[in-house]
């Protein structure tokens, strides 16, 4: 419990402090550049006060020049703050709405153009977020997914949610795949509990939407990607019937 309230520490000293100068002065300038690398440094920090190690492989398949969607599976509530910060240039995030409603910490997202997804939402609110991920994506930004759309309760990977793939059809940004291990015991699902240790995050060779003829395909493509990459432990329970 210790790590968590360094990681909490850490937030609570400096995130208000740079949400409270950092907002008008993007609003002044009209630029979130700033901003962004200041939160995302704050973010790394907390993830360092709590004495977890981050160990990055395969960034070399991140096409220069052009937005991408990083495709991850999910494990922990560590898994965005111990990928964000590393992610080059500026990434968007589809995450739960509600979260948009913490003072402060909200309005920043929203001016980072982070998107909110409503769970079980009506069709047209679904459309919504997949068209704000579109226009993120399509104004330079990365895009960060999380296609099983909650966090696995055992740490294998579940099954995928379509409007991802939805996202990645319609716009034709390459998919990278990331492959997250470590924080599933580092911080469970239902705990608060932060205990040290090392989490590895591993970018995977590039999924081109246009070789898929169907949003299936390409679903099924990454699932099996990010599936084969990650160890034993943590492959979903239909991983054999995959490789068949």
């Amino acid at each position: 419990m210790f790590s968590t309230l360094k990681l909490v520490f850490v937030y609570l000293a400096l995130g208000p402090i740079a949400g409270i100068l950092g907002i008008p002065y993007t609003l002044l300038v009209g630029d979130v550049s700033r901003l962004y690398r200041v939160a995302m440094w704050i973010t790394d920090a907390g993830v360092r006060a709590a004495g977890i190690k981050v160990e990055l492989s395969g960034f070399e398949n991140i096409p220069a020049g052009r937005s991408c969607i990083f495709m991850s599976n999910h494990v922990s509530n560590l898994d965005p703050p111990v990928t964000i910060p590393h992610l080059p240039g500026r990434s968007s995030v589809l995450l739960k709405k509600q979260l948009m409603d913490i003072p402060i910490l909200g309005r920043a997202m929203r001016l980072a153009k982070f998107v909110p997804v409503e769970r079980g939402s009506r069709r047209d609110a679904a459309q919504a977020s997949v068209a704000a991920a579109g226009d993120a994506l399509r104004s330079g930004l990365h895009m960060l997914v999380y296609p099983e759309g909650t966090r696995s309760l055992d740490g294998r990977l579940s099954t995928f949610k379509k409007g991802p793939f939805f996202l990645a059809m319609e716009t034709g940004a390459p998919i990278i795949p990331v492959v997250v291990s470590g924080t599933q015991t580092m911080m469970r699902k239902g705990s608060n509990a932060i205990i040290p240790g090392v989490a590895r995050v591993q970018l995977l060779p590039v999924i081109d939407p246009a070789d898929y003829t169907t949003r299936d395909e390409l679903l099924q493509a990454v699932r099996s990607a990010i599936a084969e990459a990650l160890p034993p432990e943590m492959k979903p329970a239909d991983y054999l019937t995959m490789a068949l």
